[in-house]
């Protein structure tokens, strides 16, 4: 038996030893994020040759726009994915808040009004998902797919399925317009919008307690509760932070569509998902990242761009980006057993 202890010990010693070697360098190629930026530089210089058009500047705004809507919300999920949760209302939340906000401006309030609306419509959602999940110890698919349903419902009820235009609706609509559909220095407000909130999410995972309680959840909730981590309070917070980047992602949507329609962001949560995926979030918990979510909807959206440039037929999009989703979750089996 006394054998059996220290021959544990001396593995467990060797384990922590061997970690310490391992250099930067070593950890960078281990990094699933680091060969998903790879994938996404070798498709675009690929295309360069193929297609000139995938080069251009313009191109490029289009992308970057684009796969930024998504990787707003990535952001937030995986966040969610760390804890071992999944949060499938996320497009019905974009939708919600892009109706709730174009309906406010439409009927006159001023443009902070109708963002504060949205915001806080966003942050509700994510408060009753997270409260269900954590006090109510309801399961996070179940209690998300319900919000999905909920949240589309009330979106169509609120216009009756009527799109809500801001064109030509005033001077409010023209300054919300202005402010996120702008493109400072050449790059979509939506691109910057997403550097903010990635280096703030990025900063928090890996400097604060909070962020350290999120991978101690997503790693062994039980033992994380018997730690003294506020596990049902830091699951309500990672769920409010899902639904403030589906709002955030909502108001960018409105802003650069100029109406509300009631589909908007529908089945989005399947690409939202599919970017952490391939970003290297588990999705039984404790693994993700920030940047991984965010190179993942990069690669989604380049996949996308470049079938349409090569004049591939679009139906075959999805056969692609299920492909590389099926190679991450590979990847991410043969790094575990390694």
């Amino acid at each position: 038996m006394a054998q059996d202890v220290e021959t544990q010990a001396s593995v467990a010693i060797e384990d922590v030893l061997q970690r310490k070697e391992a250099t930067w360098w070593q950890g960078l190629l281990s990094s699933q994020p680091f060969w998903v930026t790879v994938a996404v530089l070798a498709i675009a210089v690929t295309m360069g040759f193929v297609n000139s058009n995938f080069l251009s500047t313009g191109n490029f705004f289009n992308i970057t726009r684009n796969f930024s809507f998504i990787a707003v919300m990535a952001v937030g999920m995986t966040t969610v994915i760390i804890t071992g949760g999944i949060d499938l209302s996320v497009g019905s939340i974009l939708g919600m808040v892009a109706m709730v906000s174009a309906v406010t401006i439409s009927n006159g309030f001023p443009m902070e009004v109708a963002v504060a609306a949205g915001i806080l419509t966003s942050l509700a959602v994510g408060f009753v998902n997270g409260v269900l999940i954590a006090y109510v110890r309801l399961n996070p698919f179940i209690v998300t797919l319900g919000m999905l349903s909920i949240a589309r419902s009330l979106t169509l009820v609120l216009t009756g399925a009527t799109p809500v235009t801001l064109r030509r609706v005033g001077e409010e609509a023209d300054r919300f317009r202005n402010l996120l559909a702008g493109d400072p220095f050449g790059v979509a407000m939506p691109v910057w919008v997403l550097i903010a909130l990635t280096a703030i999410v990025a900063f928090l995972l890996r400097y604060s307690a909070w962020g350290r309680y999120v991978y101690a959840i997503g790693g062994n909730e039980q033992a994380a509760r018997l730690n003294g981590v506020p596990v049902d309070q830091v699951k309500v917070s990672v769920y409010m932070l899902s639904g403030l980047t589906a709002g955030f992602s909502g108001l960018l949507v409105l802003a650069w569509a100029g109406s509300a329609l009631s589909n908007f962001g529908q089945t989005w949560e399947l690409r939202v998902i599919a970017s952490t995926v391939i970003g290297g979030a588990n999705l039984m918990g404790g693994v993700g990242s920030a940047y991984g979510g965010v190179i993942g909807a990069a690669l989604i959206e380049v996949i996308r761009n470049s079938l349409l440039l090569a004049g591939v037929n679009t139906f075959w999009q999805g056969t692609f980006v299920g492909l590389f989703i099926l190679f991450a979750v590979l990847l991410e089996r043969v790094r575990s057993r390694g």
